[in-house]
């Protein structure tokens, strides 16, 4: 029910924090308009009269005695056409809307543009039945988005009128439906929901998918599931938003939503630029057609931050309700905690560990879990997967964001100060990082790419985990008292690291990689350490073991052979064997 009345007025400012008198009549979570112009705010305390107000817009010029008018209504967002290629505020607004380098206050709750046409192609007759989250009719939103108009939840009933199909707005009536109790239900190509409030589905499935991203740490090594969760903490300029923005290029999704959390302007800024202009490289179409772009920098109100990780997750759970796979990279979500924190402290709320509020976990909770792999309520597949960046100060990663993170997720990609600083990227420590999905995906990888290849990769993990053994020894004594065949580790590890796990996000073959040719890198380069390994075991000293042109081949494999790759991993192994099968004769063993 929208009151839309006057419920009291401001008797108390403090920064987004508002309180007003004579709200007797006010339930929590209501969204209210503050002051004559009508900003918009969220009641999160009641007590007697006395209601508490967070406040989504600068409160610069607010008044004690302005008058508060609630609602009715939690907190939502308006759905529909136009919202894929727009870029949102933290509450949902589009920013082109805006002039100048401001948001306006009292602007309202305006997601999507109300008089924009759109051609709408109807897949219902006169008398079809409906049900919650059935699809009604299709709007070709952007070249590689089709917009499902769905029954609100809470409504079904019988087509008992349908329009033609042509060109209509946002607030034209497309069907009605009678319900059982005779109840007319008109509806039109938008509709609304709470942000706060997950959209329901008919069944929540096993997650059996990896979410291909081209990028070889994680997809062998470090896999994100369809459906799953993960977390890239690290500190100042260790490239988690390098990361997300690869991710959020090359990940197979089917829908990008980026959210800018408490960003600093001019890495936004650069989202902004940067997107319009890449080539989508499954379609060939714009990337931007397949985004939704949410900007709350740092310059914009607190209470705005807080809310913005609801707005993206609300608008992936409708596309993900017509049957899409939605990414959301959440960067990041240090900046929203510390808006929590904030906003506490202005509420005079009892502090946690390092002033973070006590229901920090729980918030925390709430966004993760609202990820996952779905039967919609019209039994289509349906995912969000959420990949959430973690900003803890100086790097510390017991820090309580990051502590609380990973109770909630399943792959942690920890990245390091130290490969940052020599320019390993993405600066992904191997040994600090984990993936909880191995088990879950086996059996796809297996199908789809190798049955051996997570055997590989065990291999290549136990051999990483040697050297860092053996580079504490080498930090004491130096590499020339080791064993030859530890110091094949070494020369091997290098080539891994350099060669596969580095990768290069401006080289045209090298910033994606499909999961075939990774498979192959791998094998090669374990392939290399297999036959100079049985070599060193033969007695052949490593000096004659160790070939220059054949170790260079395989680092720069990764530029050298292109990802539409015929026989050249064929004729690399060849080489590999033609060269030791020649090493093994001239010292006459077998």
């Amino acid at each position: 029910m929208n009151r839309n009345k006057a419920l009291g007025h401001i008797y108390s400012i403090n920064g987004p924090v508002v309180k007003g008198l004579n709200l007797s009549e006010s339930h929590m979570r209501e969204m209210v308009l503050v002051g004559h112009q009508k900003r918009i705010g969220e009641i999160i305390g009641i007590k007697d009269e006395e209601a508490i107000i967070q406040v989504y817009e600068d409160t610069d010029g607010l008044m004690l005695g302005e008058p508060i008018e609630g609602t009715g209504e939690p907190l939502s967002l308006y759905l529909g056409p136009g919202m894929v290629g727009n870029i949102f505020d933290g509450i949902g607004r589009p920013l082109s809307r805006f002039e100048g380098d401001r948001v306006n206050t009292g602007y309202g709750l305006l997601t999507i543009d109300r008089k924009a046409p759109w051609e709408v192609t109807f897949c219902v007759d006169m008398g079809s039945k409906l049900r919650a989250g059935e699809c009604f009719a299709r709007v070709q939103e952007t070249k590689l988005i089709t917009h499902a108009l769905l029954v609100p939840i809470g409504i079904e009933g019988e087509v008992i009128f349908c329009a033609k199909e042509g060109v209509y707005t946002a607030e034209d009536i497309l069907i009605r439906l009678l319900d059982d109790k005779g109840r007319e239900h008109p509806l039109t190509l938008m509709q609304k929901w709470p942000v706060r409030t997950p959209r329901p589905v008919n069944e929540r499935l096993r997650l059996y998918k990896p979410l291909i991203t081209g990028q070889r740490i994680l997809d062998v090594f470090f896999p994100i599931a369809k459906g799953g969760t993960a977390a890239i903490p690290g500190g100042f300029g260790t490239g988690k938003t390098m990361t997300q923005h690869q991710l959020a290029k090359w990940s197979d999704a089917d829908l990008i939503i980026y959210i800018g959390c408490g960003e600093r302007g001019n890495e936004m800024t650069d989202v902004l630029e940067e997107f319009p202009k890449i080539v989508d490289p499954k379609s060939g179409h714009r990337l931007i057609e397949r985004t939704i772009l949410i900007a709350n920098t740092s310059n914009m109100p607190v209470a705005a931050r807080e809310a913005s990780i609801y707005t993206g997750i609300t608008m992936a759970e409708y596309f993900r309700d017509m049957g899409y796979h939605v990414a959301i990279m959440a960067d990041s979500t240090s900046r929203w905690a510390e808006a929590l924190r904030e906003i506490s402290g202005r509420l005079e709320e009892m502090p946690a560990e390092e002033g973070y509020p006590a229901y920090l976990s729980y918030r925390l909770a709430e966004f993760y879990e609202r990820a996952g792999y779905v039967e919609t309520l019209s039994h289509q597949e349906g995912s969000i997967t959420i990949i959430g960046a973690v900003s803890p100060a100086g790097g510390d990663f017991s820090e309580p964001v990051t502590e609380n993170t990973k109770r909630y997720i399943n792959v942690f990609l920890a990245l390091d100060r130290k490969l940052a600083y020599a320019r390993h990227y993405p600066a992904i420590n191997w040994l600090a990082s984990y993936s909880g999905y191995l088990n879950t995906l086996g059996k796809w990888y297996e199908t789809n790419v190798a049955e051996d290849v997570f055997l590989l990769r065990g291999k290549m993990m136990r051999l990483l985990q040697e050297e860092s053994k053996l580079l504490d020894i080498v930090q004491l004594v130096g590499e020339d008292v080791l064993p030859d065949d530890q110091r094949l580790v070494l020369e091997i590890a290098r080539i891994f690291k350099i060669g596969f796990l580095q990768q290069n996000a401006m080289h045209p073959e090298d910033t994606f990689v499909p999961l075939n040719k990774q498979y192959q890198m791998l094998g090669a380069i374990w392939h290399l350490y297999v036959r100079a390994n049985a070599c060193l075991s033969k007695g052949i000293p490593l000096s004659n073991v160790r070939s220059s042109e054949l170790f260079d081949r395989h680092i720069k494999m990764k530029y050298d052979i292109p990802n539409d790759f015929s026989n050249a991993f064929n004729q690399l192994k060849d080489d590999v064997d033609a060269f030791y099968d020649v090493l093994l004769e001239r010292y006459h063993v077998t």
